[in-house]
């Protein structure tokens, strides 16, 4: 073999190996650094602080959930299942009035079963869903956390540890934030609804849209301590 053709070898060689090294760039790409902040908003900012300033750690962690739990696709809600979820959620924002840390725990437990009515991980595994829920619904998981942190504050028996009026309020707030993205029909639905009722041609038909949601406000009376 002659020294040119050698040479055009290696030439060839280093060539696909530069492609390569690109294409495998632009794969981790998404998953690292400003990507993975953008994604995650407010959790890539919790993660960073749990692992005490350690951006490598936190980076680590997130591109892991997003290992696990990214390809999930969310089921549709029936319509009998949208209205039982929106009537609760309306019955425990009006309880708040008078019994605001068993309405607390009531959010608590339908965040829990609506996220598992949309195909995350059950309820009863709290961490696993959480996790779940941070790489689709990143902005809005933080307040499903308050009302589960509140909520088995006071079931562990925790009294001057346990959260006051304004800190339930403030958490009852956040997770309705969770709780109608959850109910939100995405634009994505049309891949993440079952094919059969989406598809052009078979005949079925889209699943409803959601009602818009009142605007709530807790100034009716003042809660109750309870």
């Amino acid at each position: 073999m002659s020294t040119g053709v050698i040479i055009a070898l290696i030439v060839i060689v280093a060539a696909v190996l530069v492609v390569a090294a690109v294409l495998a760039l632009r794969a981790r790409g998404p998953q690292h650094g400003g990507s993975l902040k953008r994604r995650f908003g407010p959790e890539y900012d919790r993660a960073v602080t749990r692992h005490d300033g350690d951006t490598k750690a936190a980076e680590r962690e997130l591109t892991e959930r997003v290992e696990r739990h990214g390809a999930l696709r969310e089921r549709p809600l029936e319509t009998a299942e949208r209205e039982r979820f929106e009537a609760r959620w309306t019955a425990a924002q009006e309880r708040f009035v008078d019994s605001p840390r068993e309405a607390v725990g009531e959010a608590d437990r339908l965040l829990a079963e609506l996220a598992g009515a949309r195909g995350f991980p059950d309820g009863g595994q709290y961490e696993e869903q959480l996790t779940a829920l941070s790489v689709h619904h990143a902005h809005q998981v933080e307040g499903y956390r308050r009302v589960h942190r509140v909520t088995h504050a006071r079931v562990d028996g925790v009294q001057d540890g346990g959260a006051g009026t304004e800190e339930m309020r403030a958490s009852m707030v956040e997770a309705r934030a969770l709780f109608e993205a959850l109910m939100r029909p995405s634009r994505h639905d049309g891949t993440h609804h079952d094919d059969a009722r989406n598809r052009p041609g078979t005949g079925g038909n889209a699943p409803a849209p959601a009602r818009a949601h009142r605007t709530w406000s807790f100034n009716k009376r003042q809660p109750k301590e309870s």
